[in-house]
Protein backbone atom coordinates (compact mmCIF):
# COMPACT_ATOMS: atom_id res chain seq x y z
CA UNK A 1 0.00 0.00 0.00
CA UNK A 2 2.89 2.31 1.11
CA UNK A 3 4.59 1.43 -2.63
CA UNK A 4 1.62 2.66 -4.29
CA UNK A 5 1.20 5.51 -2.64
CA UNK A 6 5.12 6.44 -3.02
CA UNK A 7 4.66 5.49 -7.15
CA UNK A 8 1.40 7.80 -7.32
CA UNK A 9 3.36 10.58 -5.47
CA UNK A 10 6.30 10.17 -7.59
CA UNK A 11 3.69 10.01 -11.18
CA UNK A 12 2.02 13.47 -9.40
CA UNK A 13 5.44 15.42 -9.30
CA UNK A 14 6.51 14.43 -13.25
CA UNK A 15 2.69 15.58 -14.11
CA UNK A 16 3.39 19.00 -11.40
CA UNK A 17 6.93 19.89 -13.40
CA UNK A 18 5.71 19.15 -16.77
CA UNK A 19 2.69 21.71 -16.00
CA UNK A 20 5.36 24.27 -14.41
CA UNK A 21 7.56 23.95 -17.83
CA UNK A 22 4.46 24.26 -20.26
CA UNK A 23 3.73 27.61 -18.18
CA UNK A 24 7.85 28.63 -18.34
CA UNK A 25 7.72 27.91 -21.96
CA UNK A 26 4.41 30.05 -22.42
CA UNK A 27 5.84 33.04 -20.92
CA UNK A 28 7.81 34.29 -23.72
CA UNK A 29 4.88 33.98 -26.07
CA UNK A 30 2.65 36.06 -23.54
CA UNK A 31 5.05 38.29 -23.31
CA UNK A 32 5.12 38.70 -27.11
CA UNK A 33 1.50 39.36 -27.62
CA UNK A 34 0.59 41.21 -24.73
CA UNK A 35 -1.82 44.04 -25.41
CA UNK A 36 -1.17 43.26 -29.11
CA UNK A 37 -4.84 42.38 -31.23
CA UNK A 38 -4.79 38.82 -32.37
CA UNK A 39 -8.38 38.35 -35.26
CA UNK A 40 -9.13 34.68 -35.17
CA UNK A 41 -11.39 33.29 -38.33
CA UNK A 42 -13.05 30.53 -37.25
CA UNK A 43 -14.67 29.00 -40.31
CA UNK A 44 -18.07 26.78 -40.78
CA UNK A 45 -16.02 24.06 -40.73
CA UNK A 46 -13.43 24.32 -37.72
CA UNK A 47 -17.27 23.93 -35.78
CA UNK A 48 -17.22 20.57 -34.96
CA UNK A 49 -19.58 19.35 -32.46
CA UNK A 50 -20.10 20.73 -29.30
CA UNK A 51 -16.70 19.79 -26.72
CA UNK A 52 -15.04 21.07 -30.08
CA UNK A 53 -16.60 24.70 -29.87
CA UNK A 54 -16.14 24.88 -26.49
CA UNK A 55 -12.56 24.27 -26.42
CA UNK A 56 -12.31 26.81 -28.90
CA UNK A 57 -14.31 29.39 -26.38
CA UNK A 58 -11.99 28.65 -23.69
CA UNK A 59 -9.05 29.05 -25.94
CA UNK A 60 -10.40 32.40 -26.78
CA UNK A 61 -11.44 33.47 -23.60
CA UNK A 62 -7.62 32.24 -22.14
CA UNK A 63 -6.20 34.71 -24.61
CA UNK A 64 -8.65 37.75 -23.43
CA UNK A 65 -7.94 37.34 -19.75
CA UNK A 66 -4.25 36.48 -20.84
CA UNK A 67 -3.60 40.24 -21.70
CA UNK A 68 -4.31 39.72 -25.32
CA UNK A 69 -6.88 41.36 -27.20
CA UNK A 70 -8.41 38.71 -29.27
CA UNK A 71 -11.17 39.56 -32.13
CA UNK A 72 -13.16 36.82 -33.69
CA UNK A 73 -14.77 36.54 -37.54
CA UNK A 74 -16.84 33.85 -37.78
CA UNK A 75 -17.84 31.76 -41.40
CA UNK A 76 -20.93 29.61 -41.59
CA UNK A 77 -20.80 28.30 -45.20
CA UNK A 78 -22.26 24.43 -44.10
CA UNK A 79 -24.93 26.01 -41.65
CA UNK A 80 -26.05 27.86 -44.34
CA UNK A 81 -25.92 25.37 -47.04
CA UNK A 82 -27.76 23.29 -44.30
CA UNK A 83 -30.49 25.85 -44.26
CA UNK A 84 -30.52 26.29 -48.09
CA UNK A 85 -31.16 22.43 -48.58
CA UNK A 86 -34.23 22.49 -45.76
CA UNK A 87 -35.56 25.60 -47.76
CA UNK A 88 -35.43 23.68 -50.91
CA UNK A 89 -32.79 26.57 -52.41
CA UNK A 90 -30.12 25.73 -54.61
CA UNK A 91 -27.04 27.26 -55.13
CA UNK A 92 -23.62 26.58 -56.41
CA UNK A 93 -19.79 27.52 -55.83
CA UNK A 94 -16.70 29.28 -58.54
CA UNK A 95 -13.12 29.32 -57.46
CA UNK A 96 -14.40 28.55 -53.44
CA UNK A 97 -16.85 31.23 -53.45
CA UNK A 98 -20.88 30.43 -53.08
CA UNK A 99 -22.88 32.61 -56.03
CA UNK A 100 -25.25 34.18 -54.12
CA UNK A 101 -29.46 35.09 -55.22
CA UNK A 102 -31.28 37.98 -53.29
CA UNK A 103 -33.02 35.10 -51.85
CA UNK A 104 -29.86 33.02 -50.63
CA UNK A 105 -28.02 36.84 -49.23
CA UNK A 106 -31.06 36.83 -47.03
CA UNK A 107 -30.54 32.80 -45.84
CA UNK A 108 -27.27 34.01 -45.35
CA UNK A 109 -28.01 36.63 -43.50
CA UNK A 110 -30.16 35.15 -41.05
CA UNK A 111 -27.88 32.25 -40.67
CA UNK A 112 -24.74 33.80 -39.93
CA UNK A 113 -26.00 37.01 -37.65
CA UNK A 114 -28.90 35.17 -36.07
CA UNK A 115 -27.95 31.47 -35.25
CA UNK A 116 -24.01 31.12 -35.68
CA UNK A 117 -22.91 34.22 -34.15
CA UNK A 118 -25.16 33.95 -31.16
CA UNK A 119 -24.04 30.86 -30.26
CA UNK A 120 -20.89 31.65 -30.55
CA UNK A 121 -21.48 34.55 -28.06
CA UNK A 122 -23.08 32.57 -25.57
CA UNK A 123 -20.52 29.91 -25.43
CA UNK A 124 -17.78 32.25 -25.07
CA UNK A 125 -20.15 33.49 -22.09
CA UNK A 126 -20.38 29.76 -20.81
CA UNK A 127 -16.76 29.58 -20.05
CA UNK A 128 -16.54 32.57 -18.55
CA UNK A 129 -15.65 35.46 -21.13
CA UNK A 130 -17.89 38.80 -22.19
CA UNK A 131 -18.18 38.74 -25.70
CA UNK A 132 -20.93 41.23 -27.93
CA UNK A 133 -22.07 39.70 -31.53
CA UNK A 134 -21.83 42.12 -34.45
CA UNK A 135 -21.78 41.81 -38.48
CA UNK A 136 -20.10 44.07 -40.33
CA UNK A 137 -23.28 46.22 -40.41
CA UNK A 138 -23.30 47.76 -36.82
CA UNK A 139 -21.87 50.78 -36.47
CA UNK A 140 -20.90 51.23 -39.92
CA UNK A 141 -18.32 48.83 -39.57
CA UNK A 142 -17.49 47.89 -43.01
CA UNK A 143 -18.83 49.23 -46.52
CA UNK A 144 -19.42 47.00 -49.01
CA UNK A 145 -19.25 46.82 -52.59
CA UNK A 146 -19.61 43.63 -55.25
CA UNK A 147 -17.72 41.58 -55.87
CA UNK A 148 -15.99 41.04 -59.44
CA UNK A 149 -13.03 39.42 -59.11
CA UNK A 150 -11.38 42.59 -60.58
CA UNK A 151 -7.23 42.47 -59.38
CA UNK A 152 -7.30 38.25 -59.35
CA UNK A 153 -6.87 37.08 -62.66
CA UNK A 154 -10.86 36.57 -62.78
CA UNK A 155 -13.81 38.51 -63.42
CA UNK A 156 -17.41 36.98 -61.97
CA UNK A 157 -20.87 37.69 -61.16
CA UNK A 158 -21.75 36.02 -58.05
CA UNK A 159 -24.59 37.93 -56.87
CA UNK A 160 -24.91 39.22 -53.86
CA UNK A 161 -20.88 38.28 -52.84
CA UNK A 162 -19.37 41.11 -51.65
CA UNK A 163 -15.88 42.52 -51.20
CA UNK A 164 -15.24 44.78 -48.45
CA UNK A 165 -14.31 48.50 -49.55
CA UNK A 166 -13.80 50.18 -46.45
CA UNK A 167 -13.25 49.42 -42.43
CA UNK A 168 -14.11 51.99 -39.81
CA UNK A 169 -12.94 50.56 -36.46
CA UNK A 170 -14.22 53.18 -34.39
CA UNK A 171 -16.94 50.69 -32.79
CA UNK A 172 -14.23 47.44 -32.46
CA UNK A 173 -11.86 50.08 -31.09
CA UNK A 174 -14.29 51.06 -27.84
CA UNK A 175 -15.47 47.56 -27.43
CA UNK A 176 -12.07 45.88 -27.27
CA UNK A 177 -10.65 48.60 -24.89
CA UNK A 178 -13.72 47.65 -22.81
CA UNK A 179 -12.42 44.18 -22.66
CA UNK A 180 -15.23 42.80 -24.45
CA UNK A 181 -14.26 39.67 -27.17
CA UNK A 182 -16.19 41.13 -30.14
CA UNK A 183 -17.44 38.17 -32.52
CA UNK A 184 -18.37 39.45 -35.98
CA UNK A 185 -20.57 37.97 -39.16
CA UNK A 186 -19.36 38.39 -42.41
CA UNK A 187 -22.43 40.51 -43.76
CA UNK A 188 -22.23 44.10 -44.17
CA UNK A 189 -24.34 46.78 -46.41
CA UNK A 190 -22.83 48.92 -49.68
CA UNK A 191 -22.89 52.99 -50.00
CA UNK A 192 -26.25 52.18 -51.65
CA UNK A 193 -27.93 49.90 -49.43
CA UNK A 194 -27.81 46.62 -50.39
CA UNK A 195 -26.37 43.61 -48.51
CA UNK A 196 -23.71 41.73 -49.12
CA UNK A 197 -22.60 38.41 -48.02
CA UNK A 198 -18.44 38.93 -47.68
CA UNK A 199 -16.31 35.56 -47.58
CA UNK A 200 -15.30 35.37 -43.95
CA UNK A 201 -11.62 34.58 -44.77
CA UNK A 202 -11.67 37.78 -46.83
CA UNK A 203 -13.89 40.11 -44.25
CA UNK A 204 -11.27 38.78 -41.58
CA UNK A 205 -8.20 40.14 -43.55
CA UNK A 206 -10.20 43.18 -43.94
CA UNK A 207 -10.48 43.58 -40.02
CA UNK A 208 -7.16 42.72 -39.20
CA UNK A 209 -5.70 44.80 -41.95
CA UNK A 210 -7.94 47.66 -40.21
CA UNK A 211 -7.22 46.99 -36.99
CA UNK A 212 -3.21 46.44 -37.42
CA UNK A 213 -3.47 42.80 -35.53
CA UNK A 214 -0.28 41.53 -34.66
CA UNK A 215 -1.48 37.90 -35.69
CA UNK A 216 -4.39 36.65 -37.86
CA UNK A 217 -5.23 32.93 -37.65
CA UNK A 218 -7.77 31.06 -39.82
CA UNK A 219 -8.72 27.84 -38.39
CA UNK A 220 -9.96 25.24 -41.43
CA UNK A 221 -10.62 22.11 -41.70
CA UNK A 222 -7.01 20.84 -43.27
CA UNK A 223 -4.00 20.81 -41.26
CA UNK A 224 -2.87 24.33 -43.50
CA UNK A 225 -1.78 24.70 -47.14
CA UNK A 226 -0.59 21.33 -48.56
CA UNK A 227 1.89 20.26 -51.11
CA UNK A 228 1.57 18.33 -54.02
CA UNK A 229 2.63 14.98 -52.05
CA UNK A 230 -0.68 16.28 -49.21
CA UNK A 231 2.34 17.33 -46.46
CA UNK A 232 1.55 20.75 -44.94
CA UNK A 233 3.70 23.36 -45.58
CA UNK A 234 4.78 25.06 -42.54
CA UNK A 235 6.27 28.75 -44.09
CA UNK A 236 5.09 30.13 -47.49
CA UNK A 237 6.27 32.85 -48.87
CA UNK A 238 3.92 34.94 -51.69
CA UNK A 239 6.18 33.86 -54.47
CA UNK A 240 5.34 30.15 -53.90
CA UNK A 241 2.35 30.36 -53.20
CA UNK A 242 1.27 32.19 -56.02
CA UNK A 243 2.83 28.83 -58.08
CA UNK A 244 1.04 26.43 -56.15
CA UNK A 245 -2.09 28.46 -57.20
CA UNK A 246 -1.25 28.47 -61.03
CA UNK A 247 -0.30 24.78 -60.91
CA UNK A 248 -3.63 23.70 -59.13
CA UNK A 249 -2.36 22.41 -56.26
CA UNK A 250 -3.89 25.10 -53.93
CA UNK A 251 -7.46 25.16 -55.36
CA UNK A 252 -10.50 25.66 -54.40
CA UNK A 253 -11.77 27.26 -50.97
CA UNK A 254 -7.87 27.30 -50.12
CA UNK A 255 -7.16 30.20 -52.95
CA UNK A 256 -9.46 33.09 -50.94
CA UNK A 257 -7.52 32.23 -47.92
CA UNK A 258 -4.21 32.45 -49.27
CA UNK A 259 -5.89 36.01 -50.89
CA UNK A 260 -6.64 36.78 -47.52
CA UNK A 261 -3.30 36.37 -46.09
CA UNK A 262 -1.93 38.68 -48.99
CA UNK A 263 -3.75 41.55 -48.80
CA UNK A 264 -3.52 41.29 -44.74
CA UNK A 265 0.03 41.06 -44.68
CA UNK A 266 0.03 44.10 -47.25
CA UNK A 267 -2.40 45.99 -44.91
CA UNK A 268 0.26 45.79 -42.35
CA UNK A 269 -0.50 42.31 -40.15
CA UNK A 270 2.94 40.81 -39.01
CA UNK A 271 1.69 37.34 -39.93
CA UNK A 272 -0.74 34.91 -40.94
CA UNK A 273 -1.49 31.41 -40.01
CA UNK A 274 -3.74 29.10 -42.00
CA UNK A 275 -4.38 25.76 -39.47
CA UNK A 276 -6.72 23.21 -38.67
CA UNK A 277 -9.54 24.22 -36.18
CA UNK A 278 -10.41 20.97 -35.16
CA UNK A 279 -7.20 20.04 -33.50
CA UNK A 280 -7.99 20.61 -29.76
CA UNK A 281 -7.25 23.93 -28.96
CA UNK A 282 -5.07 24.68 -31.80
CA UNK A 283 -4.90 28.49 -31.49
CA UNK A 284 -3.37 28.17 -28.25
CA UNK A 285 -0.50 25.74 -29.81
CA UNK A 286 0.20 27.78 -32.60
CA UNK A 287 0.67 31.08 -30.15
CA UNK A 288 2.49 29.60 -27.69
CA UNK A 289 4.52 27.16 -28.67
CA UNK A 290 7.60 27.15 -30.82
CA UNK A 291 6.42 25.00 -33.68
CA UNK A 292 3.28 26.49 -33.98
CA UNK A 293 0.42 24.54 -35.66
CA UNK A 294 -0.36 25.67 -39.72
CA UNK A 295 1.12 27.37 -42.12
CA UNK A 296 2.67 30.31 -41.80
CA UNK A 297 3.00 33.72 -44.12
CA UNK A 298 4.70 36.75 -43.04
Amino acid sequence: MARNLSEERKQAAVRFRQTARTLIDAMPFLQKYDQQVIVVKYGGNAMGDEEASLNFARDIVLLEQSGMKPVVVHGGGPQIGNMLERLNIKSEFRDGLRVTSKETADVAEMVLSGAVNKHLVSLISRVGGKAIGLSGKDGGMVVAEKFTGKGKGKKADLGYVGDPKTVNTDVLDKIIKSEIIPVIAPVATSVTGETYNINADTFAGAIAGALRAKRLILLTDVAGVLNEKKELIEDLTRAEALKLIKKGTISGGMIPKVETCFYALDHGVEAVVILDGKVPHAVLLELFTVHGAGTLMR
